[in-house]
């Protein structure tokens, strides 16, 4: 339809019959599964059809205790991944509520306010300062209409739009009026678009379940051959079938460390408890492992990298650049002082500070504690600017009442008030675009400097203002430029630096300027001032060399944002991605974490994200980084000490004929071992602390095993010397083969106990001698194995007998060997 042709709107009967045809206008409703199509996927994964195959196992060998706790594992993992998919759906619920609820709308040649969800194309609607646009429309008619698109769009700053030009349902209207013609309603609209988006962009496997998963498949097929040629070897040896076929069921529980998803659910569990302390609040337990794996944080800029709102930061005023401190729009601040004495007392900025509240038609309010601005702005931080040094806002506007105003124009850029004071004098202030105010001044010798400055500032990545007045009808004449910004987070520089010291790579991606956005980059360390960001995406500019060394993307649209993130993740890269509104929200579900701004976020970024920061502060990513590295590396403890633990003992099943004893462990011993150490220990090892050195590496590849080549030669080397050292106890120890078996059984167990000693974490500087949770769980393991020699109950359940005391001891002291030269081979390395 032509938008020079302001229609009358439509009937009512012509509004039916296109909603009929058309629907509502509301974000497209999600495909809506049940709770048991859900479960049954989450448990196609490998480690819980791992956790199944043990379950299975120890209920055949009625180990009730085992079975109890691996399917309650099996069902809180199971839960964890169907509340994760009704996330996605509550985003899309968010999305909703981002239209407004009614709107002015005319019907019938009249005007009425209706539900938004009622509107169709070609309906005509009324837009108001403070109203949120309801639907996609064009702009018919109107004056000095201004959107805040950044929830949307991303961009910082107020957008004029005059009559032909599109208006995005979802923004809010900061300034002027406007009528408008819908033109595209519910899953049509750019709200629409985004919403679809969202609901098909899946998240993927975290890069610990892929490292598990494949471990896991590992696992299985060598404890299978192995358990098989235990088996075959008890058959040979003319054992009892039965006999052996509980064998082969329990070195497969015990080699199998079925305990790891509980080791991993408890270690997140308590990194998300730490963090939520330091006000980061964990959407998805995963995710504080999956910020230990990023090796890229793609970052949105506002309210993400910068505060999130238009602030005054630099003064030009009589030849003189000034700094604008304080937070927010907090009176509480300061303009810079000069050699020219006070600011108070500086008779040219308190010129500028008076006409920059004069002609403003912003209002500040103090509202639950925090400063906000009711109107443009823009105008808004001119106000916070006076109320730093001067009279309070309420004091000028008294003394100089307004009899007349032009408002803004988008075409001259300019606004021009006019004023009277109790003695009849007269005071017009002009302000807008320096080149705009500029022109209606005397030509003087200062406008070439002035030009220049602004010309600076602009550069800066500032939107720059000049204000002239003039008194009583004479000329005008300038009273200075004012630098606005949205100004980077007092810590985001130190987090960029924190990030690079680990090994991460930042990107800004942002749907701002590209200087606006290469000038925040470079004041935070991001990028280069020398290298120039890329300028909007398309398929050439997101090359993978580009990828490799890429920095600030600005003018991205919200699929592009999930294109960078993509484009990214095709290098191998593991991305986490930074953001607070809802064009954001597309790539926090892409990215392998999202990470939402709590405060200024809004509910659909939150409810799209992992991770959300409660208080903004970036600070909380460097300390999810060091939470996730910290897991890791307990997790990975955890794996050395149970699968080593595990394949010793099928070690020493194998080379038991080496010392005369055709089953040198019996089923109830492997269980009573493994119970105690898989579980009991290897719980504990989730608490251990970080390593001093762990935040000065760089990321684990993405494609790097939990057992690097390194881990391997470690594992295997612990495997031998817990086989070999429970082979010998067991040669050497003298007495029946009942007293030899509890030898075995005794060094094996405590030789896993030592080992677990010697994995834990380095204490860092100032440390102290605390006992933690490991050295009390392996306390207590042990005394609970040297009771299944003694107590009467646990010798009939495990077939143990006594041994003399100072068999014991000797036994203990050659058990330790193995966790002894571990320690001394890991202090060696770390020095």
């Amino acid at each position: 339809m032509p938008v020079d042709i302001v229609p009358a709107g439509l009937t009512s009967r012509e509004a039916e019959r296109l909603l009929a045809e058309i629907g509502p206008n509301r974000a497209p409703e999600p495909r809506r599964r049940g709770v048991l199509a859900r479960a049954v996927e989450q448990l196609r994964d490998p480690m819980i059809l791992l956790l199944l195959a043990a379950s299975a196992v120890t209920t055949a060998l009625r180990d009730w205790p085992d079975t109890t706790i691996i399917l309650a594992v099996v069902v809180f993992n199971t839960t964890v991944g169907v509340v994760q998919q009704f996330r996605a759906e509550r985003a899309m619920d968010e999305i909703r509520k981002l239209v407004a609820a009614t709107a002015r709308v005319r019907r019938d040649g009249c005007t009425v306010e209706l539900p938004t969800d009622q509107l169709v194309p070609g309906d005509v609607v009324e837009l108001l300062a403070g109203d949120i646009v309801p639907a996609d429309a064009v702009v018919v008619g109107g004056r000095g209409l201004e959107l805040d698109e950044a929830p949307v769009t991303g961009e910082s700053l107020p957008v004029p739009h005059d009559a032909g030009e599109e208006v995005i349902g979802g923004t809010r209207v900061t300034r002027g009026s406007a009528t408008a013609l819908v033109t595209r309603t519910g899953a049509a609209s750019g709200i629409g678009q985004i919403a679809a988006l969202i609901a098909a962009t899946g998240n993927r496997p975290t890069p610990l379940q892929r490292r598990l998963a494949a471990l896991s498949r590992a696992l299985v097929a060598l404890v299978l051959v192995l358990t098989v040629l235990v088996v075959g070897i008890g058959l040979v040896q003319g054992r009892p079938w039965t006999e052996m076929l509980v064998v082969g069921l329990s070195l497969a529980v015990a080699a199998v460390p079925e305990s790891l998803p509980a080791v991993v659910t408890v270690g997140l569990a308590l990194g998300a408890h730490r963090m939520a302390r330091r006000n980061a609040v964990v959407r998805t337990l995963s995710a504080v492992e999956t910020l230990g794996s990023v090796t890229v944080v793609a970052t949105d800029k506002t309210g993400t990298i910068t505060e999130g709102r238009m602030l005054a930061q630099v003064v030009w005023v009589d030849g003189e650049r000034l700094a604008v401190t304080g937070e927010g729009y907090d009176p509480e601040g300061a303009i810079a002082a000069s050699d020219r004495g006070p600011r108070e007392t500086h008779v040219e900025l308190h010129r500028l500070l008076r006409d920059v509240v004069l002609c403003n038609d912003a209002e500040l309010r103090h509202d639950e504690g925090a400063w906000t601005v009711i109107g443009d702005p823009l105008e808004g931080a001119l106000l916070a600017l006076a109320a730093k040094s001067g009279p309070r806002p309420e004091a000028w506007r008294s003394a100089w009442r307004r009899t007349a105003e032009s408002p803004f124009d988008h075409h001259v850029r300019t606004m021009t008030t006019t004023h009277r004071d109790a003695h009849g004098h007269q005071l017009e202030v002009l302000k807008g675009a320096p080149e705009a105010v500029l022109g209606q001044l005397e030509l003087v010798p200062a406008t070439a400097v002035v030009t220049r400055v602004a010309a600076e500032l602009a550069a800066s990545g500032l939107r720059v203002l000049a204000v002239a007045d003039r008194t009583d009808g004479e000329e005008w004449a300038l009273a200075g430029l004012v630098g606005i910004g949205d100004p980077p987070r007092t810590t985001a520089a130190e987090v960029v630096r924190g990030l690079r010291q680990a090994g991460i790579r930042v990107v800004l991606v942002t749907g701002d300027h590209a200087g606006t956005a290469h000038a925040i980059a470079s004041r935070v360390g991001i990028a280069d001032p020398h290298v120039l960001p890329v300028d909007g995406v398309t398929p050439d500019t997101l090359t993978a060399d580009r990828c490799r060394d890429l920095t600030v993307v600005a003018r991205v649209k919200p699929d592009q944002k999930v294109d960078v993130v993509e484009a990214l993740q095709s290098r191998g890269e593991v991305v986490a991605m930074l953001g607070d509104g809802v064009n954001d929200a597309p790539a926090l579900r892409r990215a392998d974490i999202g990470v939402a701004a709590g405060r200024s976020g809004t509910e659909v970024a939150k409810e799209s994200a992992d991770l959300v920061l409660t208080d903004d502060d970036l600070a909380s990513v460097t300390a999810a980084v060091e939470e996730g590295r910290r897991i890791y590396a307990n997790i990975q403890s955890f794996l050395t000490f149970a699968v080593s633990g595990g394949l010793a003992e099928v070690g020493v099943m194998l080379g038991g004929f080496t010392i005369g004893l055709t089953l040198p462990l019996l089923p109830a011993q492997i269980l009573w071992i493994n119970l105690f150490t898989h579980g009991f220990v290897g719980v504990a090892f989730g608490s251990e602390p970080l390593r001093p050195d762990e935040m000065s590496k760089p990321p684990r590849a993405p494609d790097e095993p939990i057992f690097p080549r390194a881990a391997v030669a470690r594992l295997v080397a612990v495997t031998l010397s817990l086989t070999v050292m429970a082979l010998l106890v067991g040669g050497f120890v003298s007495g029946d083969e009942h007293q030899r078996r509890t030898a075995v059984f005794l060094a094996l167990g405590a030789g896993q106990l030592g080992i677990a000693l010697a994995l834990r974490a380095r204490r860092g500087q100032g440390g102290g001698r605390r006992a933690r949770a490991l050295d009390l769980a392996v306390l207590a393991a042990t005394v609970l194995l040297v009771a299944g020699l003694y107590a009467a109950p646990f010798q009939a359940l495990l077939g143990t007998t006594s041994l003399a005391w100072d068999v014991v001891v000797k036994i203990l002291a050659v058990a330790a060997v193995p966790g002894l030269a571990l320690h001394a081979w890991r202090r060696m390395r770390s020095r």
